[in-house]
């Protein structure tokens, strides 16, 4: 990270100064965004506007202090990239257990009634993301980031024991929703405090109340499958009990075994079978005794001796899904969004694809850096459309594959001996499992071309970083100190886009670019920064050559990759790149070397665009309606 830019520092550089005011004790009568709900959606949503010191955020949740055991544990490689430029994905990978591989168990052969290892796979396919999928506990995750926003300018903590009572919205108004919060804590039960928001975000969970009060309904399928879940710490004859473990038992059910953080405690999905009218009062009264008992007899012939339950819970979620994540459109017809939905609150799915969590705070991510540019006036509100646009068929692209990846887990293995009985081949699971590594992992999103994605008429020239696809890192050593790093770790949550240029081989469209965007009149850097700016306040230009580290003269790069900034006017010496001799960007990118390639990558981590270095019209054409652009430009100091 960077730091002492404006001055000289003695403290925590991890803290930021606070600003005047802050921390807030009591709820201010407006606010810029008031978000209902502290879960993962919640929190990654207040954490990125954290960032904003200017944007008054204020975070209610009616539970009475922070989550202490969370039900989702699992974490997608993706979020772990979402969390690194965060500055967090060190604090998780230390503490978090590490998904390396998965194992399938099956009925043995010779003995239906006991279990036998049939396959074992890496868990994510080589190359897909440079960091891991990784298990920690669901309130860990809330933490960092709960440190995150006490780390902030404002010093941002959650109002506990406040839920929503009453929402209504005034568009005449500068704050135009009215917001009516009911306390729940004992000693101020059912007092109400009101509070006027530019902006509400519901993450308040599957019985949303900002969901209900804005006429959306989750619709879809309602489960037929229960499973029991307990965090245990057992003793048990299980070899893959550190494993994460999809097993297929006969006549017993089905047992998903992931290991948790810590070295000791696992976590246990345990069949508990078909819900029907008659018998889903009885599975919601399950016992932990049953759940302990049942994955006992998945696991003969080998023993399990639980120690301590933890945390147990019977689900039977079912895939739905709003048809809008906002309030765009009523039965009067469009206006701008006010009010958002995020998480649970807008779609649903099982737990045994994991993707539940990590879904619901890539929507916090994607409407966060939105929410900061037009707040700092940086884009106009239509920008906020897109967050609907886009989530939305993400979440149902994955209730998709859940339903898929569920009822395979819920089935029978088939019996060799009554193939009749239909069920599903343990080699078909698995099978299957390798096929959806993508969706496991956290990277098939793809958005599709639109407002923020363009069209793929140049992909050619950078096939690996394909066009509505989170920005794929790779290895590259930075010039100016020679230091090894993946590209893709300079992008921070910091609500700035980036403009990843590729050399061509001769190394004069790389110049020319930099001389369009630092001096020309029409360069999109320079109408969309303040004049009072540093030169990369909201679009952060990076080079990367193909020349050697060791053969590149700093004094040769362009003064546009050498930016002063700040009140002392100091270098920034972190915008140039070579390739790593080892891992070559460019060839593992797809990276034309001939001509070069202009990557635009979005705050979320998203590639927008990709164009020929010499596009500059194209860039302006793409980039202009996303601002608001000044009468007097930015130039570079």
């Amino acid at each position: 990270m960077q730091f002492h830019l404006n001055g000289f520092r003695t403290d925590d550089p991890m803290i930021e100064p606070a600003i005047d005011g802050a921390p807030h004790i009591e709820m201010p009568d407006a606010v810029d965004v008031l978000i209902v709900g502290s879960g993962p959606a919640g929190l990654v949503l207040a954490a990125q506007l954290s960032q904003f010191p200017s944007i008054t955020t204020r975070i209610v949740e009616r539970r009475a202090g922070p989550l202490l055991m969370g039900q989702a544990d699992g974490v997608a490689c993706r979020t772990v990239e979402m969390f690194n430029a965060f500055g967090l994905s060190e604090r998780m990978l230390r503490e978090a257990y590490w998904v390396n591989e998965t194992v399938f168990w099956r009925p043995s052969a010779d003995d239906r009634g006991a279990i036998r290892r049939t396959g074992r796979v890496q868990d994510t396919e080589a190359g897909l993301s440079e960091f891991p999928h990784v298990i920690v506990n669901q309130a860990r995750v809330q933490e960092y980031l709960l440190d995150l926003m006490r780390r902030s300018a404002r010093r941002l903590e959650p109002d506990y024991g406040l839920e929503l009572a009453d929402m209504k919205r005034d568009d005449t108004d500068e704050y135009p929703v009215y917001v009516t919060l009911r306390r729940t804590d004992e000693a101020r039960l059912g007092e109400e405090v009101t509070v006027r928001a530019r902006y509400v975000v519901g993450c308040d969970g599957a019985r949303s109340r900002v969901r209900a009060a804005i006429g959306q309904t989750l619709k879809g399928d309602a489960a037929n499958h229960a499973w029991g879940v307990m965090d245990a710490l057992a003793v048990t004859d299980f070899p893959d009990i550190r494993l994460k473990a999809a097993i297929q038992s006969a006549t017993k059910g089905n047992l998903l075994i992931i290991p948790r953080e810590g070295g000791y405690l696992v976590r246990f999905y345990v069949d508990l079978g078909e819900i029907t009218p008659e018998n889903r009062d009885g599975i919601k009264q399950t016992r932990v005794e049953r759940i302990i008992e049942t994955a006992r007899s998945i696991l003969q012939p080998y023993t399990l001796d639980v120690k301590e339950v933890a945390w147990f819970s019977v689900y039977e979620v079912g895939q739905r899904l709003t048809e809008r994540f906002d309030d765009a459109i009523t039965e009067h017809g469009a206006r701008e969004p006010r009010v958002f939905i995020a998480g649970d609150a807008c779609h649903t799915h099982s737990a045994k694809a994991g993707q539940g969590m990590n879904v619901s705070m890539q929507d916090g991510f994607n409407l966060g850096w939105k929410l900061g540019a037009v707040l700092r006036g940086r884009s106009d509100a239509s920008l906020l459309r897109t967050y609907s646009d886009e989530r939305q068929p993400v979440a149902q692209e994955l209730i998709d594959f859940d339903k898929e990846w569920s009822a395979m887990m819920a089935a029978p293995p088939k019996d060799p001996a009554r193939p009749e009985a239909g069920g599903v081949d343990p080699a078909e699971l698995q099978a299957y499992f390798v096929r959806a590594g993508r969706y496991t992992a956290g990277v098939a999103t793809r958005y599709r071309p639109g407002a923020l994605t363009g069209e793929a008429t140049h992909q050619s020239l950078a096939s690996g970083f394909e066009i509505g696809t989170r920005f794929h890192s790779s290895p590259v050593i930075r010039i100016a100190d020679a230091r090894p790093m993946h590209l893709g770790h300079v992008a921070r949550a910091d609500g700035r886009w980036r403009l990843y240029a590729f050399s061509d081989a001769s190394g004069k469209a790389l110049d020319a670019l930099c001389d369009h965007l630092a001096a020309s009149p029409e360069s999109i850097m320079r109408r969309v920064t303040p004049h009072d700016a540093d030169a990369d306040s909201v679009i952060d230009l990076r080079a990367v050559v193909q020349t050697p580290h060791r053969d590149v003269r700093l004094e040769d790069l362009h003064a546009a990759l050498l930016p002063r900034k700040g009140r002392y006017g100091l270098i920034d010496y972190e915008k140039a790149f070579s390739s790593d001799a080892s891992s070559d960007i460019f060839d593992e990118r797809g990276i034309d070397r001939e001509r070069g390639a202009l990557v635009v990558v979005r705050p979320d981590q998203y590639v927008a665009h990709v164009l020929p270095l010499d596009a500059f019209a194209e860039l302006n054409a793409f980039l202009r309606p996303a601002f608001r652009t000044h009468s007097t430009c930015g130039t570079a100091r």
